[in-house]
């Protein structure tokens, strides 16, 4: 069977309020963000909420709802999630959440998945904690469990974890919602990519360390019988743009220094460094614009930088 080819496509991942932003009236972060959502329903194909309860200045949205409130309001876009941390939501009851939310979208939902990370965020709100291994087996137990929801009826699932007797997810969803794992841990996680995602999403943004796991991720493809080009690589990427790489990397500041920098520089700049990504095998952007509530560095994004690339294409 021939490989796929998959265009590259570019989605947008807004704030849920965690960017700085501590003390602010929430019904001016809604304002502004249906605001910038009006203008990239414009540009992007995609829309993508990331999923926590509290991190960084504590100011935060919960993923569901807003990503529920998109998707009523921007009809064009595919909508996903980046991503939703099991333990947060009993899976048979998300197994009914997405099943639902896929009926009400037209079946543009994308379930993006982890095995959750924040220890913090799990202490404050009463959350067992275990380790990464036991996290990342109750991950790929959730997904077993939801895609019995979604193709039985009534489903019967058993499992270490989670268990369902009889259980009835009508309507059931169609097309079933394609499953986007995140994360990059060699022996567990990326094994968990090779038998059951659809798309993965690693979390380092450097290209040695991407084309690393690219490379373990293929092994394990190998292993499971699976051909690797089926699973769609997908990168969020924070991208501080201005017409000088000067005023780009000013606007940056300490963020270049840490251990996954963002891209900050110039449109030029910035095809070339999406076109190494392209060629390591990404075809789904999620960007994240620093600049909110503001739009200028996302206006400069479609128009100079957006053309170039719109019929780029990974094999």
């Amino acid at each position: 069977m021939e490989s796929p080819v998959h265009p590259v496509e570019f989605g947008y991942n807004p704030p849920t309020g965690e960017r700085g932003l501590e003390r602010v009236d929430p019904h001016t972060f809604v304002r502004d963000l249906e605001h910038v959502l009006d203008i990239a329903s414009q540009h992007f194909s995609s829309f993508w909420v990331s999923d926590h309860l509290m991190i960084g200045a504590n100011f935060r949205l919960e993923c569901w709802t807003q990503l529920t409130w998109m998707a009523t309001r921007y009809p064009a876009q595919a909508i996903g999630t980046d991503v939703l941390a099991n333990s947060f939501r009993h899976p048979p009851l998300l197994a009914k959440m997405a099943a639902s939310l896929q009926v009400f979208s037209h079946g543009r939902f994308i379930l993006g998945y982890g095995a959750g990370w924040v220890e913090d965020e799990y202490r404050a709100y009463g959350l067992p904690y275990p380790s990464a291994r036991s996290r990342i087996e109750q991950m790929v137990e959730g997904i077993q469990v939801m895609r019995a929801l979604w193709t039985q009826s009534p489903a019967n699932f058993t499992g270490t974890h989670y268990n369902v007797t009889d259980a009835y997810c009508e309507p059931r969803p169609d097309p079933l919602p394609p499953v986007l794992i995140g994360g990059e841990g060699e022996r567990f996680l990326l094994r968990a990519v090779a038998e059951h995602a659809d798309f993965w999403l690693p979390s380092s943004r450097k290209l040695d360390v991407l084309r690393h796991k690219a490379t373990v991720l293929r092994r394990h493809c190998g292993d499971v019988g699976r051909d690797p080009a089926q699973i769609r690589v997908a990168l969020t990427l924070p991208i501080f743009l201005r017409p000088s790489q000067a005023e780009a990397e000013d606007w940056a500041g300490a963020a270049l220094q840490g251990d996954n920098p963002p891209f900050a520089g110039t449109p030029a700049m910035l095809i070339d460094y999406l076109g190494q990504y392209i060629d390591a095998g990404v075809s789904l952007f999620h960007l994240v614009f620093p600049g909110f509530p503001e739009t200028d560095d996302m206006q400069l994004f479609a128009e100079e930088v957006l053309p170039a690339l719109r019929n780029a294409r990974v094999r």
